[in-house]
């Protein structure tokens, strides 16, 4: 015998509530042993799932779509901030810059070593330190760093955190609908239950072929085991 097991996919969840209210027979005559209630929330919980759907994989398409173009940006952000970096410790090296300053920038004076600057979130960190430390003391009189001058660093930083806050949007929208679409699951699940459980009571008396083939039209799956013979020659999805 064939048995029956619950949508496992998002998709087959969407599939088996469409099969319900979709079907043209839930809203005759003959469909009226369905419960009126849950096919209104079975209709309820297709569109926000749906809904949900929708916006997470638009959102996940447009989040990739920034990553590929935040990269190029990033490495132009990094690699300015770290020229700069290194500029800036050679001045302090040759007395031009007081050791002192250091601090300012967010470094420890005694080591002197350029931060890990290769993820997006350290260039996050580090920039807008590195760029308010050196206008501070360029305004207070100091000799400003040149090759390369603060400016180039803020503006590829700025290029590059346009970029980057708009991806972050994207990943709150895709993170927003993941959650919501984690929330509806077990509402879903239950209403597909319920309406399947009351399909099966009312075909019950049917014989098996029957049976099967009318729960079937209301998009109850069944699965058979490897070892069981299929009653119907076409393969069941």
């Amino acid at each position: 015998m064939p048995y029956r097991r619950l949508p496992n996919t998002d998709a087959a969840r969407i599939k088996a509530l469409a099969a319900l209210t979709d079907n043209n027979d839930v809203y005759t005559v003959k469909g009226r042993f369905l419960d009126r209630k849950m096919i209104a929330e079975a209709q309820k919980m297709y569109a926000q799932l749906s809904d949900a759907m929708q916006l997470y994989h638009s959102s996940m398409r447009t989040q990739v779509r920034y990553s590929k173009r935040m990269a190029p940006l990033q490495h132009q952000a990094m690699t300015f901030l770290s020229h700069f970096i290194q500029v800036l410790f050679m001045m302090v090296e040759r007395g031009e810059v007081e050791a002192k300053h250091l601090i300012d920038y967010g470094f420890n004076p005694d080591e002197m070593t350029v931060p890990y600057l290769k993820t997006a979130d350290a260039v996050m960190e580090w920039a807008p330190k590195v760029i308010s430390a050196e206008r501070k003391r360029v305004r207070a009189g100091g000799k400003p760093v040149l090759s390369p001058p603060i400016g180039a660093v803020s503006t590829h930083f700025d290029v590059f955190k346009a970029m980057y806050d708009a991806q972050r949007q994207y990943m709150t929208r895709t993170q927003s609908a993941l959650s919501e679409i984690t929330r509806l699951r077990p509402k879903v699940d239950n209403v597909i239950l319920n309406l399947w459980n009351q399909i099966e009571a009312h075909f019950q008396d049917q014989p098996p072929e029957t049976r099967f083939q009318l729960c079937r039209k209301y998009g109850i799956v069944y699965y058979y085991r490897r070892h069981e013979k299929r009653i119907e020659e076409n393969e069941i999805h």
